[in-house]
């Protein structure tokens, strides 16, 4: 951790150590230290604008996780079929061929193993499909064990993460940590909290800059940072493991920083 002291008179405070607010920001501070600064780093305009450029930083390297991959370029891709068609000739010569017979039978050849490649893959797709109905219609026929009221086939999972009050409180110590991170934790996936965001009448249009597993009050649940185009500004929503369509299960909503 780096010097949290620097500052006038050698106490934490404007002007403020860039060391510090990325400290803080990163999340390292212990949350009693976090919570005391803060009040104070949000009082500070310029303290503001540096949490702002480290918001911006991690939403921009968060975001190079999920852009779409180069094509290959068009001349390694001649090399690979090229590869692929000397390897043909290698397994299945023919001398009986001429030379143009044999290179057109290469590319038969090629052209037939990955229609066969292509069919096995087609198969086995339906057996895994096939087997995953099998165990969903298992699931469904199987008696419940659960004894909670409202999904009695599903057992309140354990939770994990960070604690924070009911209400919220001490959520907005875990900003730091959580931006740039997609920890889905009882949602286990995006299409399960996008049905909690659309239950919830949340704007889709707008993204969670983070998401994280929170134990609310000795509840699971998932804690989204959602921008609100203020500076230095967020919304921090958290849903029940059990949320759904038609069920939002929000265990706390509120906004911090500068109102």
């Amino acid at each position: 951790m780096t010097d949290e002291s620097r500052g006038i008179g050698g106490t934490v405070g404007p002007p403020w150590s860039v060391d510090v607010l990325a400290d803080l920001h990163a999340g390292v501070l212990d949350e009693a230290r976090a919570a005391e600064l803060w009040p104070l780093v949000d009082a500070d305009p310029e303290a503001r604008e540096i949490l702002a450029a480290l918001d911006a930083t991690q939403a921009d390297l968060a975001s190079l996780a999920h852009a779409p991959a180069p094509r290959m370029p068009a001349e390694f891709a001649a090399r690979l079929d090229a590869a692929l068609a000397a390897e043909a000739a290698a397994r299945f010569p023919d001398a009986g061929q001429t030379a143009s017979a044999s290179q057109d039978a290469q590319v038969v050849d090629l052209a037939a193993a990955r229609r066969k490649r292509n069919k096995r893959l087609g198969w086995a797709a339906g057996v895994l499909t096939a087997a995953a109905a099998a165990v969903v219609a298992v699931t469904v026929a199987l008696p419940s064990t659960s004894q909670q009221t409202g999904t009695p086939n599903v057992a309140a999972p354990a939770p994990t993460g960070p604690s924070v009050g009911n209400d919220g409180a001490g959520a907005q110590a875990l900003i730091g940590k959580a931006v740039g991170v997609r920890d889905f934790g009882p949602l286990q996936n995006e299409d399960r909290l996008d049905a909690c965001i659309a239950a919830a009448g949340l704007d889709p249009k707008v993204r969670p800059e983070g998401i994280r597993p929170v134990n609310v009050g000795g509840k699971a649940g998932v804690m989204i940072i959602l921008t609100t185009g203020k500076l230095a500004q967020f919304r921090l929503v958290a849903f029940g493991a059990d949320c759904g369509p038609g069920n939002p299960a929000v265990l706390f909503d509120k906004v911090v920083g500068e109102k």
